[in-house]
């Protein structure tokens, strides 16, 4: 394969990938135009047309994709065996890219990034935050930060959190002249915060057990987010029930800002767990962070 080609198959993945030319262009550095005419004389010398282009858009072609799907994994294996290469290097060095849920990011990731990174200057470390279920094969991710339930069985997985709980919680003042919900079904009769996922396309249905009975409510309210932080905050302004982590309101239970309620439904369930593929090649900067993150109980 000549070099040029070489070099043409790799800026069409970085097309491909992020179907755009503009960002694919200063990904690798170069203009768009340069960019473009390198495609077309790539598409004239395998006969084959691999990119849609629009006026707004690039996508890539049928043809295009069994392209990318063929060749982008040997191109990732490559970089993987030269990053590997900074083994022979005194200090662990290379770029991090992890996606995590802005949950996970603040009570797990942060701590420890916090702690390590002083003393790893050659580190970097990109996180991604993002609630829904990302393919970080695809997306090109190094890792990713999910609850135990959630991670793949072809994924490596290493519990980096303890366990975890949720809490149904609302403030006093939600609480002034309404009954106290004493099992699952009474929140219908309240006004609850919900919690719009992307992996659901839809509201997050509220799921609660005791004594090995599963109960799940759809609940109703005038809010709702996609994200846990601004529930929290309804909550505590007395906009209704929250159903969140329990880690994220303690000092609020503890001060009694928030109220809790139906305690005994929610036990405890596998906590954070760091993930990456099986035949991903560990650089020492990645195996320094997962033996830093891992959790010792």
């Amino acid at each position: 394969m000549a070099r040029r080609d070489s070099a043409d198959l790799l800026a069409f993945l970085a097309v491909a990938r992020e179907r755009s030319f503009t960002r694919a262009a200063a990904q690798l550095g170069v203009s768009p135009s340069a960019l473009s005419h390198a495609m077309r004389g790539l598409e004239e010398r395998l006969g084959v047309r691999l990119l849609t282009r629009t006026t707004r858009s690039v996508a890539p072609t049928e043809a295009g994709e069994r392209l990318a799907r063929s060749i982008g994994p040997r191109f990732d294996e490559i970089e993987a065996e030269i990053a590997a290469l900074s083994a022979v290097r005194d200090r662990p060095a290379g770029t991090i890219r992890i996606t995590a849920s802005e949950h996970a990011a603040e009570a797990v990731l942060w701590p420890v990034l916090e702690r390590l990174l002083p003393a790893y200057p050659d580190i970097h470390v990109e996180v991604s935050i993002d609630s829904a279920l990302t393919d970080i094969v695809t997306e090109r991710f190094d890792a990713g930060v999910r609850l135990g339930e959630q991670v793949g069985r072809d994924m490596i997985s290493v519990r980096i959190g303890p366990d975890m709980r949720m809490a149904v919680a609302g403030s006093p003042a939600y609480f002034a002249g309404r009954e106290v919900p004493r099992v699952p079904a009474d929140l219908t009769s309240h006004r609850c915060i919900n919690l719009r996922l992307p992996t659901l396309g839809g509201f997050y249905v509220w799921e609660f057990e005791k004594h090995g009975r599963e109960v799940k409510v759809r609940v109703d309210g005038q809010l709702a987010f996609n994200a846990v932080r601004p529930i929290v905050t309804a909550a505590l302004a007395g906009f209704g029930l929250g159903f969140v982590p329990e880690d994220r309101i303690d000092r609020y239970l503890a001060d009694g800002r928030l109220v809790r309620v139906l305690a005994d439904w929610c036990p405890p369930f596998p906590g954070f767990h760091l993930y990456y593929p099986s035949r991903r090649q560990q650089t020492p900067a990645f195996a320094l962070l997962v033996a830093a993150l891992r959790h010792r109980s």
